[in-house]
């Protein structure tokens, strides 16, 4: 079993856990946006959208580059790799359990093929 960092897996699983911040991802899996791009979909202040993209980039789910040489335009950038070693941490996962079950099937189907003694309630 590979070995995971359990803070970085715990940012990544809380900042995925809101429906927004899974939003503003997918969104930028179709390119670089800058912030004021993101906010627009959102029923919300800039504020409140800076907060949710702050949790992402705390989680190493994006980066922030500036934009403007002034710097007050600022571009973000989904970066995979914390998603990636998230997916690995639950295929490992998924892959305990599907043998666990196998497992249970395998049993069950034994046992349902051995005859039932006369007499067994």
């Amino acid at each position: 079993m590979v070995k995971y960092n359990p803070r970085t897996l715990d940012r990544t699983f809380a900042a995925l856990a809101d429906s927004t911040r899974r939003r503003i991802l997918a969104q930028l899996t179709r390119g670089d946006r800058c912030v004021t791009d993101l906010a627009q979909r959102y029923d919300m202040s800039l504020p409140a959208v800076s907060k949710h993209l702050r949790v992402l980039e705390k989680a190493g789910l994006l980066r922030r580059r500036r934009y403007r040489r002034d710097g007050r335009i600022h571009e973000m950038q989904l970066e995979a790799r914390p998603l990636k070693q998230a997916a690995q941490w639950v295929e490992e996962y998924r892959k305990f359990w599907e043998g666990s079950l196998d497992r249970l099937a395998a049993y069950l189907e034994k046992t349902n093929k051995q005859p039932q003694k006369k007499g067994a309630a």
